[in-house]
């Protein structure tokens, strides 16, 4: 598929390139200025994170080390199974260390209250989330985070990281999945 094919699958953008970088300079901002003084931790929640991640990392001023864990709880459909596995855990310790986790989107909140509970057994000093995006109408569990992008409607988003059946993650703005294209390939 060409990026031309891909984008014909967009119902519409939600957040374009601009904006998405713009409020990533803030998060980086907000971010330095909390962390000041201390090694920060960054751990990517692969695979949607890792265009956040990057853009993110790069406008940060404090010392900071990356990680990344990989956690599947959707397979190839656009809700969440309820079943969450670690495919990929962390290399390294988090004891005693400050931790941010980096998420791309936060659901229904199972994926990371999951992920926070397997976190916090670790004792790091702290323990943070940094989510570009949310959708606060879709959660059936309340996770404090830190640093939120954009809270967004109901809808199924592909580009910038996420993606639906591993494509359109290349897209440089986050976009609508179209409806009919779910259903087409099911």
């Amino acid at each position: 598929m060409t990026m031309v094919d891909l984008e014909a699958d967009v119902a519409e953008i939600l957040i374009d390139e601009e904006p998405l970088q713009v409020r990533i300079d803030e998060l980086g901002r907000e971010i330095s200025a909390d962390y000041e003084g201390r090694d920060l931790l960054l751990v990517g929640v692969l695979k949607g994170a890792i265009f956040f991640l990057a853009d993110l990392m790069r406008r940060l001023t404090v010392p900071c080390e990356i990680d990344f864990m990989a956690i599947s709880s959707y397979g190839d459909g656009t809700d969440s199974s309820g079943v969450v596995r670690i495919l990929k855990d962390l290399d390294a310790s988090i004891a005693g260390r400050d931790v941010l986790v980096v998420e791309d989107i936060i659901d229904s909140g199972l994926t990371l209250s999951y992920l926070m509970r397997s976190l916090t057994a670790r004792e790091p000093a702290s323990l943070e989330v940094c989510a570009l995006l949310t959708k606060p109408e879709r959660r059936e569990i309340e996770i404090p985070v830190r640093y939120v992008g954009f809270d967004i409607p109901n809808k199924f988003v592909i580009g910038y990281g996420l993606d639906y059946a591993e494509r359109y993650r290349n897209l440089p703005y986050i976009g609508v999945l179209r409806p009919e294209v779910v259903a087409n390939s099911t």
